[in-house]
C-alpha cells in the first residue's frame, strides 16, 4: 500500500516556518545500490578473462572450446534478457533484482568447480541466466526513482561504476589467480553479491512514497519528472514494437558496441599473452589500462546525455551526431593501436577506443527509455538482448578465427592481428547506425 503520509525533512535547529522543506537526497542513495551493484556485476563477469588461459591449459581446452564456455553466458544473457525485464514490469524491481544478485553469485562461485568442457558450459549458461535482466530492471527503478533531467548523470555513475568493476577485475583476477588459483578466485567474487542482494533488500522500496527516507518535497520532485510508479500489465504492443525501426537502430548500435568491448571483457588478456608475449600480470594490467578509458567515456557520456536532453524535443539530432561521432572515434583509435608494436601503446590507444565506444552509452540508455515508453523493462530488455547478439559473435569469433590461423600455420601476431580490422569495420556500421536513427514513438507515446 502507499505511503501518502510523507515525511517532511528533518528540521533544522531553528527552522523557518514560511520556507518549504529541501527535498531529502535519498534518490542519490539509490544510485549509490545501483551503483555498487554495476561494479559487483561486472567485476564477477569479467574477471573470467583473465581465467581463460589457465582454464584452458589445466582443462586441456581449445580456443574454440573456450568460446564455448563464454558463448554459454551470453546465449543466456540474451534468451532471459526480456522475460526478466518483463518480470520486473509486473512485479518491481526489488525482488527480481534481489533474486538476480543473489543466482548470479552462487554461480560465480560454482566457476571454480569446473572440472571439464561440459560442466563449465552448464554453469556459465547458469551463470547468464542468473544476471539477465539486470539492467532493464535497473532502467525501471531509474524511470520511477529519477527524474528525466537528472538521469543522464545518473546513468553515467552507474555506468562508470560498471566499468571501474570491469577495470579492476583483469588485475584483481591475475594477483588472486596466482595467490590461490583460478578457483578460489571465482569463489571470493561470489560472495560480494550476496553482500548487496541481502542489503538492498532491507533498504529499497519500488515505490519512492514507501521508502522513510523520502520527505514530501522529493516525492514530489520525483512524480513530476518521472514515469508513474505502478507494476505495468498491459500487454506489449510487439506488432508495432517489431516493425518500428527506432528500436531496431538502437539495437544495432548496441549490437556492434558490444561487439567491440567483448573482445576486452573475453579475450584481450589471452591476446596479450599469446601474441604480444607479456606475463600473466602484465596482460591483467594491460587490459586493465585498455578498459580505463570506459569509466572515463561513461561519466563524460553521463553529462554529454544531459546536455543533450535539454535541447528540446528536436535533441535526437544531437544525439545521432554524438553517437556516430563516437564510433567514428573507437574505430580509428583501435585501428591505429593494431600497428602498434608497444603492448603499451597499444593497451593506451584501446583505452581511447573504449573511451569512445562507451561515451555514447548514457545517451543510448536515455534514447532507449524514451523508445520503450510504459514498458521500459520488456523494451529495453530487448534492445540490450539484441547487444548480446554482438558479444555472442565477438566470443565465438575470436576463438574460431584462432583455431583457424593456428591450423593454417601462423603463430604470434600473424595468428592474432587480423580479427583487429574486424572489429574496425563493425564499429563503422555501428556509427552508421546511430547516424540513421530516428525516434519512433509507440502507439500512445509520444516525446
Amino acid at each position: 500500500m502507499r505511503r501518502r503520509a510523507i515525511t517532511a525533512a528533518a528540521p533544522s535547529p531553528t527552522p523557518d516556518p514560511e520556507l518549504p522543506a529541501r527535498p531529502t537526497r535519498t534518490r542519490f542513495v539509490l544510485a549509490g545500490w545501483l551503483c555498487a551493484l554495476a561494479a559487483v556485476l561486472y567485476l564477477d563477469r569479467i574477471c573470467m578473462s583473465q581465467a581463460v588461459k589457465p582454464i584452458r591449459e589445466e582443462l586441456k581446452l581449445s580456443d574454440g572450446e573456450m568460446s564455448y564456455v563464454l558463448m554459454a553466458f551470453t546465449v543466456a544473457y540474451g534468451l532471459f534478457e526480456v522475460p526478466t525485464g518483463r518480470w520486473g514490469d509486473r512485479v518491481g524491481g526489488r525482488a527480481v533484482l534481489t533474486r538476480i544478485a543473489l543466482w548470479w553469485s552462487a554461480f560465480t562461485a560454482l566457476t571454480g568447480a569446473g572440472f571439464g568442457l561440459v560442466s563449465l558450459v552448464v554453469i556459465r549458461f547458469m551463470f547468464g541466466a542468473g544476471e539477465a535482466g539486470a539492467y532493464p530492471n535497473v532502467a525501471r527503478v531509474l524511470s520511477r526513482w529519477v527524474p528525466a533531467a537528472e538521469r543522464g548523470r545518473v546513468q553515467g555513475l552507474l555506468l562508470a561504476a560498471a566499468q571501474l568493476g570491469a577495470v579492476a577485475a583483469p588485475t584483481l583476477a591475475a594477483y588472486l589467480i596466482d595467490a590461490v588459483g583460478w578457483r578460489w578466485t571465482f569463489a571470493v567474487f561470489g560472495a560480494l553479491g550476496v553482500v548487496w542482494a541481502v542489503g538492498f533488500w532491507l533498504w529499497f522500496r519500488d515505490d519512492p512514497a514507501d521508502h522513510l527516507g523520502v520527505n514530501a518535497a522529493e516525492w514530489d520532485l520525483i512524480r513530476a519528472g518521472t514515469a508513474a510508479p505502478e507494476p505495468t500489465r498491459e500487454p506489449v504492443p510487439w506488432r508495432a514494437v517489431l516493425s518500428n525501426p527506432g528500436i531496431w537502430l538502437l539495437g544495432l548500435s548496441t549490437t556492434c558496441a558490444a561487439f567491440n568491448t567483448y573482445f576486452y571483457f573475453s579475450w584481450f588478456p589471452t591476446y596479450l599473452m599469446d601474441a604480444r608475449k607479456v606475463s600473466n600480470a602484465d596482460a591483467g594490467w594491460l587490459s586493465t589500462l585498455a578498459l580505463a578509458g570506459s569509466a572515463v567515456g561513461v561519466l563524460a557520456g553521463g553529462w554529454a546525455a544531459d546536455r543533450v536532453t535539454r535541447l528540446g524535443p528536436p535533441r535526437v539530432w544531437g544525439r545521432r551526431l554524438l553517437g556516430a561521432g563516437s564510433m567514428a572515434v573507437a574505430a580509428a583509435s583501435l585501428w591505429l593501436g593494431a600497428r602498434c608494436d608497444s603492448p603499451p601503446a597499444l593497451a593506451g590507444l584501446a583505452s581511447v577506443s573504449t573511451l569512445a565506444i562507451l561515451f555514447t552509452l548514457p545517451t543510448w540508455w536515455s534514447a532507449a527509455i524514451e523508445q520503450s515508453g510504459r514498458h521500459v523493462g520488456a523494451l529495453f530488455g530487448l534492445m540490450n538482448s539484441l547487444g548480446v547478439v554482438g558479444a555472442l559473435a565477438s566470443q565465438w569469433f575470436v576463438g574460431a578465427f584462432s583455431d583457424w590461423r593456428k591450423a593454417q600455420g601462423y603463430t604470434g601476431r600473424a595468428q592474432w592481428d587480423p580479427i583487429f580490422d574486424v572489429y574496425v569495420t563493425v564499429l563503422l556500421v555501428g556509427a552508421v547506425a546511430w547516424a540513421a536513427y530516428r525516434y519512433r514513438p509507440l502507439p500512445g507515446q509520444q516525446l
